[in-house]
């Protein structure tokens, strides 16, 4: 499907049932095209016909698959498309296939399976010193939804998946304890494949070793050992499995902006350079603020002299990062106004290395980070354009325009651009050294892109997977470089509804900015109560959230967003359980009234509830869904004193209803033991 129109569209489409019942589908969808940063497809044509072929619209257009669980309880009837013909937006639809529930002529005494999809992926992992190729799989229980309660027609046992085929060994097998009816479980089954060729076929079963179903005719693709400079190539690259599990990361915008600090509401701070000199008069709040501040002989180059990180310590970030429950970082290497953070050699002095202060900052904290931190995962984030670096103007656009920025407050005056040394061409002796150095000399595991526009990308992208794969480890890059994105980046955005295209929503403590900005008040950061809602919506909806910090000047996290990440971080601690390396569910990331959350491991079941429960129970209804839950299972609330999983105690009275509304009972004493969200934890009983 397509949609033209503004770069996120939100619509629903009504689900109707032969018993006159209506379910409501909230879908998202992404833009045809979008400029510099990437909506990557999975059909990508190099144009499009308009006008019923009567003109052609070069731009790169996208076409999306996107994989939707429709409830089963009733027999679907028919689908009310949205209505889009007075909205600016449209919605193409190419085509829609579905997969009908199986109904047996009797009662069911065993699920209904059905391998839906089989991937051999770019992803590996380390088992018994052999790199084993993970094979992605999804496995559905065809029986419709209004089965989902009887334990005949679920696996309620553990179930093992395998894969053979001429150059396959399975060493790691796919294991599912739980599938209902309507449901899809996805897992990995780790093979070491020896050039393996033509077709394999997936085994699976169960907990007796009795093959119960097969599914036979999915290509084999060796896992690639070399990446060429070729998009074909480099598109089939993934976000590694780590990066997939770590579900949360910090992000740091440190730089020459820290100094003056400042952005009216709905600004972002770090574009201070961009907004005083544009437009450079008074109906800019930041010249205002500049000139009442600072007067009209400062430039923004001044400011490098005060970026003095004199209270920076980078065990003391890395300690916060980890108590806060983060499992990744990235810092800004050089934002917009080209000031990096690390030693950009000969290809401009304009660097802490060689400037004010005089450091190398991103090695101080990747060196740092690797010795005493190792379990953190690094990246950095790179802008590809510079507002004003001269050499960038052959190549500008936009609000990215190149050239020598004229004195905000006499426009007959060009301003410095401190420490630029002679090229000869932006892309090709600035922008690609550096990126090629964060990732070979700095070591850098996410190559985190701003803006995109031209570029050696393909060329980087080659670079940077080979090294990897040669020392042993996995790295990703997002939607930002201009070319062969693994993942998708919005901003100060989440989704209505699951995507199931790796995404990571990035926004800053800060409610505008993500830069320091010293008129924000204390109390508008987000609190624990904001960040872990929020990070748990994100994921059940597929999704990262990377929260960013802006230090001050001095190198200094501030105590309003410090004790708020802590904060967060306490929860993580009994909570995160629910979160790190879950996986959506595929019938349903949430409930109609947007309540409660859903997320799946392979042997739990969480419900995350946003408020608060009262009068010693919660009610779950997640609109005509059935949740996966059985008689025997045990449910637990998740709290600083919760049992461990798995114990003998019974865990919480429930019971499930004829329409599957769920009652749990919780002490209140235990609720008021828990803060910012209530991660009910459903432990499967095995039979």
């Amino acid at each position: 499907m397509r949609h033209s129109g503004s770069d996120e569209f939100n619509c629903t489409f009504n689900l109707n049932y032969d018993d006159g019942s209506v379910r409501e589908l909230p879908f998202a969808g992404k833009n045809w095209w979008k400029w510099p940063i990437l909506n990557w497809g999975d059909i990508r044509t190099p144009y499009h016909f308009e006008k019923y072929g009567a003109s052609t619209n070069w731009n790169s257009t996208q076409i999306f698959q996107v994989s939707v669980s429709i409830p089963s309880r009733a027999a679907l009837q028919s689908i009310t498309f949205p209505q889009t013909a007075n909205m600016p937006d449209r919605l193409h639809i190419f085509a829609v296939s579905m997969t009908p529930s199986v109904v047996p002529a009797s009662a069911p005494t065993a699920p209904v399976l059905s391998v839906r999809s089989v991937q051999f992926s770019t992803r590996w992992e380390n088992v018994n010193g052999q790199r084993a190729q993970a094979v992605a799989i999804t496995l559905a229980n065809l029986l419709p939804g209004s089965m989902a309660t009887s334990t005949s027609a679920s696996m309620n046992s553990k179930y093992e998946v395998d894969v053979i085929g001429e150059g396959l060994t399975t060493v790691t097998l796919g294991v599912v304890y739980r599938l209902v009816p309507g449901d899809q479980a996805r897992f990995d089954v780790l093979v070491l494949n020896d050039n393996g060729t033509g077709n394999a076929t997936v085994r699976v079963k169960d907990a007796q070793g009795n093959v119960v179903g097969t599914s036979e005719g999915w290509p084999i693709i060796p896992l690639r050992e070399t990446w060429t400079a070729d998009e074909n190539v480099l598109a089939t690259h993934e976000p590694p499995t780590w990066w997939n599990q770590a579900k949360y990361g910090i992000f740091i915008h440190w730089g020459v902006f820290s100094v003056p600090a400042w952005g009216p509401p709905h600004e972002y701070a770090e574009w201070y350079d961009w907004y005083l000199h544009n437009p450079a008069n008074s109906s800019s709040e930041t010249w205002v603020h500049h000139l009442d501040t600072y007067g009209p002989n400062i430039v923004y180059d001044d400011f490098i002299a005060n970026f003095t990180a004199s209270r920076w310590n980078a065990s003391a970030w890395l300690d916060l990062f980890d108590e806060a429950g983060v499992k990744y970082f990235v810092i800004v290497t050089k934002h917009h106004d080209g000031y990096s953070l690390f030693d950009t050699k000969n290809t401009t002095h304009r660097s802490s290395a060689y400037l004010h202060p005089y450091r190398d900052f991103v090695k101080e904290l990747m060196e740092t980070a690797k010795a005493e931190k190792p379990n953190l995962h690094r990246g950095t984030y790179y802008s590809l354009p510079e507002w004003f670096n001269p050499y960038y103007f052959q190549y500008g656009f936009g609000v990215w325009p190149g050239g020598l920025a004229h004195n905000a407050f006499d426009a007959s005056e060009l301003e410095p651009y401190t420490g630029m040394l002679n090229i000869t061409d932006y892309v090709e002796d600035l922008q690609y050294p550096h990126m090629l150095s964060l990732a070979l000399d700095y070591g850098t595991e996410i190559m985190w892109c701003d803006i995109g526009g031209p570029n050696k990308t393909l060329e980087f992208a080659a670079e940077f997977y080979n090294n990897a794969a040669q020392n042993g480890y996995q790295v990703t890059m997002n939607d930002r470089c201009g070319a062969v994105p693994d993942f998708d980046t919005p901003e100060y955005a989440t989704f209505a509804s699951l995507s199931t295209r790796q995404w990571e929503t990035s926004e800053g403590m800060d409610p505008y900015s993500y830069g320091l900005n010293t008129a924000t008040n204390a109390s508008e950061y987000k609190n624990g109560t904001t960040i872990i809602q929020t990070l748990v919506d994100v994921v059940s909806k597929n999704g990262n959230y990377l929260l960013d910090v802006g230090p001050t000047a001095e190198g200094e996290i501030i105590a309003p967003m410090a004790d708020n990440l802590l904060a967060a971080g306490k929860w993580l601690k009994y909570a995160g359980e629910c979160v790190y390396a879950t996986d959506y569910w595929y019938q349903a990331s949430q409930d109609p009234t947007g309540s409660f959350r859903f997320l799946t491991t392979p042997q739990t079941f969480c419900i995350v509830a946003f408020n608060k429960p009262t009068n010693g129970s919660v009610v779950v209804n997640a609109g005509g869904v059935v949740l996966p839950i059985q008689q025997g299972d045990a449910i637990r609330l998740l709290g600083p004193n919760s049992p461990a999983a798995f114990s003998d105690d019974g865990g919480l009275e429930w019971r499930m209803e004829e329409d599957g509304v769920l009652t749990i009972d919780v002490p209140e004493d235990q609720v008021d033991q828990v803060d910012y969200a209530w991660a009910f934890q459903v432990s499967y009983a095995l039979f």
